[in-house]
């Protein structure tokens, strides 16, 4: 036996290096053996920071029995969803259709030419929680192999059918699909304790940026009253970490008080994007400190010496979900004295009873944000925690996940006027300039030296949206070069001139058995809705007709997937709703002075800026001055060499 992991560099895939059983990563090697032996394959699906991957692998991968089943009678692939998202993309939409749900780990079995004919997520050693056991499974699957072929492969025949369907076409752009989406959300929405729907709930920041756009055209009040709660109600739960910052990748109960651990870092990009809107539109410092909070928590745990994010930290440790997160209220009194450990346990929910599996998940649920908030004490409790337990690191280093951090830092840098959220926000950028990029094609992840493939369109379409921050926060052209490049790439290896939208993987990729059109915003939007964004912000910005054609292209096939349940395509209905109602817009004609220091500080996040330092005939210097030119809407003023204070924040 010999496991083929040792050489990757996914930490994911590193850590099954040592299983018994013969894992493979992704490669022709794999297929061409199963082929040979006439095996079917085992893949593998997941994630380093995945609690569910890691029972699997204790209970069933690292056991010999189950290995020994495997090594016998498959051949097993492990992928590493984060490196490979086409692969996972594909095979999550095949699990889904055979079991009409989804998750990670995913299990799938296939032929050797890569046809799935079962799937499902985690599966116990043996049968239990009303789940058939892997062993019994596989010795299922293998019979039937050997036996009945056919009905197996009938079974890949018809899902590869049905997911290869064609897509909706819509004639138009739909305008009506941003009030239905608003009345969807209304009646989703949780009055009493935030987020939509039931537990699980997923913060979903997009949803929340739309509906803060929809205010600030429309001066529906419902709309951010749900923003607002849902934003305070996270804040103030278990979901955020009030001891080092940041926030946990979902909530297992509908209060946002137990979250499932694991830390992302795009849902904290996400969140300290909405975080700074809704600071901007409603002037409350909880918002501000929220985002400085999760950007300090990126600074400190999630940065690279080089400049780089890393990807996410486990929910476990030693084995057990959330060990490292939680408290008992002696070991508080301890450090702190009695006293102001008895209060700082008052005001956290740190208690006796416990709140989670008998201990305590620090927590705002039941005290007032007013008042002390411990922080001259808050650094011994950080510092006390990271040396009871360990936080396994996944420090890969991805392009498309670190283009929205980079965002999300010039968005507080833009709120704040801290320069030191914009110098991470550069040495970002820079890191990806050096290591996961080649001239215009960016490449998917790095670690330990070495980077992964060329990049997919989540890749393309996060650069873009990156590099639009970077120069709304600098105006500096050569961001706004970089943008039109790497849209330019983007149109050009992914986009279906033919029906619309945006392939998930383009030619220069590995084809694989489906070329999947991600459109669904689920806990993070998806490239065809950072595409759409992009384009209209392009247009927006140099008014080429290009772009808005393209724009319009992008629009109409979102309008499309978007018209079963337009609620789950949040930031294709930003981009549709600014395509339709454009944002405030300034034109600046310089007469080669310099900008007013932080310009960029002063102008709402939702404002279209251009600066032009050489002066068109459209938009000429007046009188030898900086001459601004504000458009409101669909209607544009007079210009002026000062800007009016109702456009600044």
């Amino acid at each position: 036996m010999q496991n083929h992991l040792k050489d990757q560099t996914s930490p994911y895939l590193l850590q099954h290096a040592e299983n018994p059983v013969e894992w493979y990563p992704w490669c022709e090697e794999a297929f061409r053996r199963a082929e040979r032996e006439d095996k079917p394959i085992f893949l593998s699906i997941g994630y380093s920071t995945c609690h569910w991957c890691h029972v699997m692998a204790h209970e069933s991968f690292e056991d010999k029995e189950i290995a020994g089943i495997l090594n016998q009678y498959f051949v097993s692939i492990k992928v590493d969803k984060e490196e490979r998202p086409d692969i996972d993309s594909i095979y999550m939409s095949v699990c889904q259709a055979f079991t009409g749900s989804g998750g990670w780990p995913t299990t799938i079995f296939m032929s050797p030419d890569q046809r799935p004919f079962f799937a499902g997520t985690y599966f116990p050693k043996t049968a239990r929680y009303g789940q058939p056991g892997l062993k019994e499974l596989l010795l299922a699957i293998h019979e039937k192999w050997s036996k009945d072929r056919d009905m197996l492969m009938q079974s890949a025949e018809e899902v590869i059918a049905f997911l290869d369907r064609p897509a909706g076409t819509a004639e138009d752009v739909d305008e009506n699909l941003i009030e239905w989406a608003v009345e969807l959300y209304k009646r989703s929405f949780d009055p009493q304790y935030g987020g939509f729907g039931n537990a699980p709930k997923f913060p979903t920041p997009h949803n929340l940026l739309f509906l803060m756009q929809y205010y600030e055209k429309s001066k529906e009040e419902d709309a951010m009253k749900m923003v607002e709660k849902t934003l305070l109600q996270m804040y103030r739960g278990g979901i955020f970490d009030h001891i080092g910052g940041g926030f946990s990748r979902y909530s297992t109960d509908q209060y946002f008080l137990a979250p499932h651990f694991e830390k992302m870092l795009y849902d904290n990009a996400l969140l300290i994007l909405a975080y700074c809107r809704a600071y901007q539109i409603m002037k409350k410092p909880v918002y501000c400190n929220a985002a400085v909070k999760t950007a300090e928590y990126i600074l400190r745990e999630m940065t690279s010496p080089e400049g780089g994010f890393y990807s996410a930290q486990d929910a476990d440790s030693e084995g057990v979900e959330g060990k490292y997160y939680l408290f008992e209220p002696q070991e508080i009194t301890d450090l702190l004295g009695e006293t102001l450990g008895t209060e700082f346990n008052r005001k956290y929910d740190i208690t006796e009873r416990g709140n989670f599996e008998g201990k305590s998940i620090p927590n705002l649920l039941q005290s007032s944000m007013a008042g002390d908030d411990f922080s001259d004490c808050m650094a011994a409790v950080y510092e006390y925690r990271k040396k009871r337990y360990a936080l396994h690191l996944d420090d890969k280093i991805l392009t498309s996940w670190n283009a929205l951090m980079i965002a999300a830092m010039c968005s507080l840098y833009r709120i704040t006027g801290n320069y030191r959220y914009l110098r991470a926000a550069r040495n970002a950028q820079n890191f990806i300039e050096r290591k996961l990029c080649e001239s215009e094609t960016l490449y998917i992840s790095y670690r330990d030296g070495r980077r992964s493939g060329k990049g997919f369109l989540d890749d393309y379409a996060y650069e873009v949206f990156a590099m639009l921050a970077l120069y709304e926060a600098t105006y500096e052209d050569s961001y706004l070069e970089k943008a039109e490049m790497f849209c330019e790439k983007a149109i050009s290896d992914f986009y279906d001139h033919e029906h619309g939208g945006c392939f998930l993987y383009g030619a220069e990729n590995e084809q694989l058995i489906l070329r999947p059109k991600e459109a669904y915003d689920g806990a993070i939007f998806s490239g065809n809705s950072a595409m759409a964004y992009n384009l209209v912000r392009l247009y927006l910005l140099t008014g080429e007709d290009r772009y808005q054609e393209l724009a319009e292209q992008q629009l109409k096939f979102l309008s499309a997937e978007a018209k079963s349940y337009p609620a789950g395509h949040a930031m294709f209905l930003v981009a549709l709703s600014d395509y339709l109602d454009p944002t405030d817009k300034i034109m600046i004609a310089m007469d080669g002075d310099e900008l007013p220091e932080l310009l960029a500080c002063k102008i709402p996040l939702k404002t279209v800026v251009r600066v032009l330092r050489t002066p068109t005939k459209e938009y000429p210097v007046k009188d030898g001055k900086t001459t601004y030119y504000v458009c409101h809407g669909r209607a544009c003023r007079p210009p002026v060499h000062e800007l009016d204070q109702s456009l600044l924040i």
